[in-house]
C-alpha cells in the first residue's frame, strides 16, 4: 500500500470517527430531550412557552420584583383551580402541612375552644386531657394577656397564633375569672392536644348512641372503644349520628363498617378513571352483628359518612332516618411533596354495595324526618351590636331565633323596631342580663344556647330513631 493510500485511509477513519461522534451527540441530545419530555410532559405543550415567557418577564422586568417560589406555587394552584372542581386543590408549603395535620389524632397547643364576645375572648370549653384542663383553666375564663401581650383589640386569628407554639414551651396567661376580684395568672405548658371525633353515651332504654363528627386518622379506634363500652353496658340497639359529618378518610370508614357488614359482603367499590382500576372493599367481619342499627343523616352528611351510611343500609339492615344526604360520591387522593405542599386530586368515584352511584344524588333515608327550620339558622357573628333602627339579614335571623323561643318580635321582619327591642329586653330580663334592648354578643350567645337546648329536647329525627330501635328490640 502506498503512503498516499495510508493517509487516505487514516483520513477516512478520522471522518468516520467524526461522523460517529456527531451521530452519538445527536442521539444523546435527542434521547435526552425525549427523556426530559417524558419526565416533564408539560414541556411538550405549545402554551408552556407562554408560561415560561411570563415567568421570565416577571422575574426580569416586574417593577416591584417577584419571588420565584411564589410564582411557581401560584401557577400550580391556578392549574388545579382551572379544573373547576371544588374538591381538587394544590396547597403550598405550610398550607399543605396544616392540611395533613388536620387528619392527625392530635395537635400541639393548649387545648381550648374560644368565643369572641363584645370585644373579649372567652374560653368556651377546655378539651379533656389537654394542657389547659390540667393547668386549671375553666369555661368562662376571659383573656387579658398572653405572654404579656394584651388581647383587647386583636383578632381571634391573632389570639390563636399567640396561644399556639412549640411543644414544651410555656404560655403565660392573665385571665379574669367570675367570682375573683383580681386577675389570675396561669402558666400552661404547650403539648399534645387529643383530637376527638367520636362521642358516645347510653340512653335510658339501653340504646347506645355514637356521634361521629368526621373521619380522621384514629376515628375507627375511637369508634371501636365506644362500641365495646356500650356493648359491655348491655346495649340493645345502636344509633349512629352522622348529621353534619363532612366525611374524611376512607380507610377508617371501612374499618368501622366491618363491625356491621357481614363477612365477605361489599362495603364500597372505588372506580378510577376509565375503569383502569376498580378496588372492591369487602368486609372482614370477625363477629356477626345482631343488634338493630339506626343512622341519622341530613343534607350535610357527605363523602365517607355517605359510604358508611350506604354500606350499612344495603348490607347490615340499618334504618336511615333524617333527610337526603349531600351526595359526594367521588374520591380524592392527596400526596404530600418534599417541601410539604399537598396535591389533592379527584381521581375516582365510588358506588354503594348495591351498585348505586350517589354523586350529586345523595342517599334517600329509609324514614324521612325533617329537622325544624330553626336548626338551619346561621350563628350570629361576633361583634354584634343591633339596636332600634337597624335592619338587614342579621336582624331577621335574631328575630327568628327570638320568635322560636317564644318572644313576640312583631311583624317587622328584618327591621329592628320597637317590638323587637321589647322582645330583646324581655329575653335579657329572663336571663338576668342587662336589659338595654340592644342585642350584643353576650345576649346573642345566650339566645344560641337556649336554641341548642330546645333542639336537643325536641330533636324529631333522634326521637324517631329511638322509637324505631325500641320497637325493634321488643
Amino acid at each position: 500500500m502506498s503512503i498516499f493510500g495510508e493517509k487516505a485511509v487514516k483520513q477516512r477513519r478520522r471522518v468516520s470517527v467524526g461522523i460517529l461522534v456527531v451521530a452519538a451527540c445527536l442521539v444523546g441530545f435527542v434521547g435526552g430531550r425525549v427523556s426530559f419530555q417524558w419526565q416533564y410532559p408539560i414541556t411538550k405543550e405549545a402554551t408552556f412557552r407562554n408560561l415560561s415567557y411570563a415567568y421570565k418577564e416577571i422575574m426580569n422586568n416586574y417593577l416591584n420584583g417577584a419571588d420565584s417560589k411564589a410564582l411557581i406555587e401560584g401557577a400550580a394552584e391556578g392549574m388545579v383551580a382551572s379544573l373547576d372542581d371544588p374538591y381538587s386543590m394544590y396547597l403550598s408549603g405550610d398550607k399543605g402541612e396544616q392540611y395533613m395535620k388536620s387528619y392527625e389524632d392530635h395537635f400541639v397547643g393548649i387545648g381550648i375552644e374560644i368565643r369572641e364576645q363584645d370585644g373579649d375572648f372567652i374560653i368556651e370549653d377546655t378539651i379533656k386531657g389537654a394542657p389547659a384542663e390540667k393547668s386549671g383553666l375553666k369555661s368562662g375564663d376571659t383573656f387579658i394577656t398572653v405572654d404579656g401581650k394584651k388581647t383587647k383589640g386583636i383578632t381571634l386569628a391573632e389570639l390563636k397564633q399567640l396561644v399556639q407554639g412549640k411543644e414544651g414551651t410555656v404560655a403565660k396567661l392573665m385571665i379574669n375569672r367570675e367570682g375573683l376580684k383580681e386577675p389570675l395568672e396561669v402558666s400552661v405548658t404547650r403539648g399534645a392536644v387529643p383530637v376527638h371525633t367520636v362521642a358516645s353515651h347510653m340512653d335510658k332504654n339501653n340504646i347506645g348512641e355514637i356521634d361521629v363528627t368526621r373521619f380522621a386518622e384514629k376515628t375507627d379506634e375511637e369508634f371501636k372503644e365506644a362500641l365495646d363500652s356500650l356493648q359491655k353496658q348491655g346495649m340493645k340497639g345502636l344509633l349512629i349520628d352522622l348529621r353534619g359529618n363532612p366525611g374524611g378518610l376512607l380507610d377508617p370508614t371501612i374499618q368501622i363498617a366491618q363491625n356491621f357488614v357481614p363477612k365477605g359482603k361489599v362495603i364500597v367499590q372505588v372506580v378510577y378513571k376509565g375503569e383502569k382500576q376498580i378496588i372492591t372493599h369487602k368486609s372482614e367481619q370477625t363477629t356477626p352483628w345482631k343488634v338493630p342499627i339506626a343512622i341519622l343523616v341530613d343534607a350535610h352528611t357527605a363523602s365517607s359518612a355517605e359510604v358508611l351510611t350506604a354500606a350499612l343500609k344495603d348490607t347490615a339492615g340499618a334504618t336511615v332516618i333524617g333527610e337526603k344526604t349531600f351526595g359526594k360520591g367521588i374520591v380524592q387522593n392527596f400526596r404530600q411533596l418534599k417541601d410539604g405542599s399537598v396535591l389533592k386530586l379527584t381521581e375516582a368515584q365510588w358506588r354503594s354495595p348495591n351498585g348505586q352511584w350517589i354523586h350529586k344524588k345523595g342517599i334517600v333515608p329509609t324514614v324521612r324526618v325533617e329537622a325544624p327550620a330553626y336548626a338551619e339558622l346561621p350563628r350570629l357573628p361576633a361583634g354584634l351590636h343591633l339596636k332600634a333602627g337597624d335592619y338587614g339579614e342579621k336582624v331577621q335571623i335574631a328575630q327568628t331565633m327570638l320568635q322560636t323561643l317564644g318572644y313576640n318580635v312583631g311583624v317587622g321582619k328584618g327591621i329592628y323596631d320597637t317590638d323587637t327591642a321589647e322582645a330583646v329586653k324581655k329575653f335579657q330580663r329572663d336571663e338576668a342580663l342587662p336589659n338595654s334592648g340592644v342585642l350584643n354578643d353576650k345576649s346573642a350567645y345566650r339566645i344560641t344556647l337556649r336554641l341548642t337546648e330546645k333542639f336537643k329536647a325536641q330533636d324529631p329525627q333522634r326521637n324517631k330513631a329511638l322509637a324505631l330501635l325500641e320497637a325493634a328490640e321488643k
